[in-house]
């Protein structure tokens, strides 16, 4: 792995172990064994640092931000969807920890961070509306557009919430939260298979080891 790789790598750790205005470009040369000016030869501060673990994150969820049109999703879809995105949530999740004085800090970042939401919550109108049109969805346009801000919301940071309670921040238990929301709107036939979905999360969450 190249030098520059390997800081990104060793950042992101630290950032999400620590958090990152616990982390100086310092510790993570040592941690590295590499001289800080090294380090200062590929990242010029930690401000360069966060922006490109951003732009890897924003390249990572791109695909998922972007599906195809017209194609005929399953039930099952909707859940891997929301599962595959708070897997990235997780694995960047130091972005999200304490996102509101980041974004002052670092203007750009927030404009980013702004434009990928918009992004998020285009993706997830889109697929509540195809499930509307599928008539699985029963609720009105307004209390709708309320769920999709609500997801998202839980999507940004149910992870953080159980961190601060002491849980170590589980997956699965987000996307239950997330079905949670949805299944009061769904047709009935649709509420049941999501019902069932959901207790399967709920099971994963309970046959994961206790770290």
């Amino acid at each position: 792995m190249k030098t520059r790789d390997r800081i990104l790598e060793c950042a992101l750790m630290l950032f999400n172990q620590k958090g990152e205005p616990n982390v100086s470009t310092l510790e993570i040369a040592n941690e590295l064994e590499i001289s800080p000016g090294n380090l200062y030869y590929h990242f010029h501060g930690k401000e360069p640092l966060i922006m490109e673990l951003f732009e890897r994150f924003q390249k990572e969820l791109a695909p998922l931000l972007d599906p195809p049109v017209g194609v005929q999703l399953e039930v099952e879809d909707y859940w891997l969807f929301l599962n595959l995105i708070v897997e990235r949530l997780a694995h960047y999740r130091f972005l999200f920890q304490d996102l509101s004085n980041l974004s002052s800090r670092l203007p750009k970042l927030a404009r980013g961070i702004r434009q990928w939401l918009n992004a998020l919550k285009h993706t997830l109108a889109m697929l509540v509306a195809q499930l509307k049109t599928e008539e699985q969805l029963v609720s009105n346009t307004q209390a709708l557009g309320l769920l999709v801000e609500q997801i998202t919301l839980t999507l940004l940071f149910s992870l953080d919430y159980q961190r601060i309670l002491g849980s170590r921040g589980e997956v699965s238990l987000v996307v239950f939260q997330v079905m949670m929301l949805v299944t009061p709107h769904l047709a009935s036939e649709a509420r049941h298979t999501a019902e069932q979905l959901a207790q399967r999360y709920l099971s994963q969450r309970d046959e994961q080891p206790v770290h």
